[in-house]
C-alpha cells in the first residue's frame, strides 16, 4: 500500500488570517491541524498545540485571538513525502511529526494524518503491549501548568485523577479553546492576573471513554477511529490507571523490534 492510497483532502488556511479564524475552521472540519499557505504554496503547519503555546505566553497576554495572525502560530517545519511512498516508511515519519504533506514538485496533494494512517492498520496484540506511562492532571491543577506540561512532555490529553479515580481527560483543543475564550472575554488589564484562576475543572471533558489493559490493540483502534480519539486511558481489573494509548502508541509499536 502506497501514501497516496490512505491520504486524504488538505485544508489549508492563508498566513494572513487569524488565529481565530484558523479555530474556527478546525472546529468546524474537526480538525487538530491545518496546512498554512502563502500565495497558494505551502508555507508550514498550524495545529492546536501550537495555538495553545501562543495564546498562553505572557508576551503576548492582553491580546485577543482576533488580533493574532495565523503566521504567530505556523511551523515551517513539513515532513513532505511522495505519493508513491509505501505506507511502512510512512509509518516510522509520523512517529516524529503530527502529519504528512504529500506533494508532487510544489503541488499538494494531500496529506497523511495520524487517523488516516490509523485507518489504514491491522493491529495484533493487546493495549499493554502499545501503552505508554501516563501523565496526569487534578481538577484543581491550573490550566497554564497543564498547559506548559503538555507543550514540555510533546502530549496532546492528560487523564486527570481524582482521589484515584479517572474523572476526566483534557486535551491541547480543550486548553486553545479556553485560552481564546479567556483572552476574547476578559479586559486585557484583567489577564495576566486573572488566568491563574484557570482550573483544569474548568474545561476538562467528563464521561472520558477508556479501555481495559487486555483490550486487543485492534479492537482500540477501531474505537478510537468510531469516537473520532486520539488517545485512551487504560485502566487494569482495579480501575486503575496504568497507561495510555494515544494514535502515536499504534506507531510507535508497529516499528519497534519485537
Amino acid at each position: 500500500m502506497l501514501v497516496k492510497d490512505i491520504m486524504s483532502t488538505p485544508v489549508t488556511i492563508d498566513k494572513s488570517e487569524r488565529i481565530a479564524h484558523a479555530l474556527d475552521v478546525m472546529e468546524k472540519n474537526d480538525l487538530r491541524r491545518l496546512l498554512v499557505t502563502s500565495d497558494g504554496k505551502l508555507a508550514g503547519t498550524i495545529t492546536m498545540r501550537q495555538i495553545a503555546r501562543v495564546l498562553g505566553t505572557r508576551q503576548r497576554m492582553g491580546m485577543p485571538a482576533s488580533s493574532l495572525h495565523v503566521t504567530a502560530a505556523t511551523s515551517d517545519t513539513v515532513t513532505k513525502v511522495h505519493p508513491e511512498m509505501k505506507v511502512e516508511e510512512a509509518v516510522v515519519l509520523l512517529q516524529k511529526t503530527s502529519v504528512l504533506v504529500v506533494m508532487e514538485e510544489e503541488e499538494i496533494l494531500g496529506w497523511v494524518r495520524p487517523k488516516d494512517m490509523l485507518k489504514a492498520l491491522r493491529m495484533t496484540g493487546l493495549a499493554a503491549d502499545a501503552m505508554r506511562t501516563p501523565l496526569t492532571a487534578t481538577p484543581s491543577d491550573r490550566l497554564i501548568h497543564v498547559r506548559r506540561v503538555m507543550l514540555d512532555r510533546d502530549v496532546g490529553r492528560l487523564p486527570v485523577m481524582e482521589n484515584g479515580k479517572l474523572v476526566g481527560i483534557i486535551s491541547e483543543r480543550d486548553v486553545a479553546k479556553s485560552l481564546r475564550a479567556f483572552r476574547d472575554l476578559v479586559p486585557s488589564s484583567q489577564q495576566e492576573a486573572r488566568i491563574k484562576n484557570l482550573l483544569v475543572s474548568d474545561v476538562m471533558s467528563r464521561g472520558v471513554k477508556s479501555i481495559m489493559i487486555d483490550t486487543p490493540l485492534e479492537e482500540a483502534r477501531k474505537m478510537m477511529l468510531e469516537e473520532d480519539l486520539g488517545g485512551m486511558p487504560v485502566l487494569n481489573q482495579n480501575n486503575e490507571l496504568v497507561g495510555m494509548l494515544t494514535r502515536r502508541c499504534f506507531f510507535d509499536y508497529l516499528v519497534k523490534p519485537k
